[in-house]
């Protein structure tokens, strides 16, 4: 048995699709309303949060391997309970941060997570992703409205990910031998600016979308009112405000471990032009 939690996520969504396809079983995902999930056939939907790990008593039940997304819940917690669960594996995701930018917050409590799973005697394999390209999504509702997108570090340019492609390395540890005590640093195929990004969304919505470039001041508003001001600075030093050749490079690890090329950004704006319809 196999648990996927952030099941209605963007890399638990894409996840659990994945292992269906290949006809890996069985899969459970975890929801907290399992009469609003919308899974794919076979698998089964199980209710806990990650918030509240006592409540994850029945969702663990039988569980072999468990990914898991770090810093939703109280991950020391979440742990143990595994542990004690029986859970023989865990695939984590935390973030490139955690070896481009070690000095921030968000990285330090990401690091702190790897550490004690590293600790746990589960197996382990660590992901640690870039930018997701979803990220796209917080300028939905501006470009539905035809206002402009207005964003700090329009020419700066990330290897930004395809959630998917996380979700596709995830399935390779998950059910594939030679990955345990790994860690994979993923990105992109190649880089792409906030500009490039728009200009793509653009093409797919055949419009104009209008995009204006902020300094970092004013971005951090807006962001320091949904994550406060520790996580807004420490975003906006990811988006561009702090750049290291860490941070910029392109790596090739999503097509090694799973034998098939990064998907590029465009690809997910094809994927989701409803969404800025």
């Amino acid at each position: 048995m196999i648990l996927v939690t952030g099941a209605t996520g963007n890399i638990g969504s894409a996840l659990l699709g994945q292992l269906r396809e290949g006809g890996v079983g069985p899969v459970r995902g975890l929801t907290r309303d399992a009469g609003r999930a919308s899974f794919p056939a076979g698998v089964e939907a199980v209710e806990g949060n990650l918030a509240e790990p006592a409540s994850l008593g029945a969702a663990l039940d039988g569980v072999r391997s468990l990914f898991l997304v770090s810093r939703v819940g109280p991950d020391a917690a979440v742990l143990d309970a595994a542990r004690r669960a029986g859970v023989e594996q865990v695939v984590l995701v935390s973030s490139m941060s955690v070896q481009t930018h070690p000095h921030l917050g968000p990285a330090r409590e990401n690091l702190a997570v790897e550490e004690l799973l590293r600790d746990s005697g589960m197996a382990w394999t660590v992901l640690r992703p870039t930018q997701f390209a979803s990220n796209a999504l917080w300028w939905a509702a501006a470009i539905r409205e035809g206002r402009p997108v207005r964003v700090p570090y329009a020419d700066t340019a990330l290897p930004t990910i395809h959630p998917a492609d996380i979700a596709a390395v995830a399935r390779v540890a998950l059910t594939e031998p030679g990955h345990q005590g790994r860690t994979y640093a993923l990105t992109g195929p190649e880089r792409v600016t906030p500009r490039q990004q728009v200009a793509s969304i653009a093409t797919a919505l055949g419009r104009e979308v209008p995009i204006e470039e902020i300094g970092r001041q004013e971005a951090h508003g807006p962001l320091s009112a949904v994550m406060g001001a520790e996580s807004a600075a420490a975003v906006l030093d990811l988006m561009g405000g702090d750049l290291n050749e860490e941070l910029l490079r392109v790596r090739d690890t999503v097509a090694t471990v799973t034998g098939t090329p990064a998907r590029p950004f465009e690809q997910w704006v094809a994927e989701n032009a409803a969404a800025f319809r």
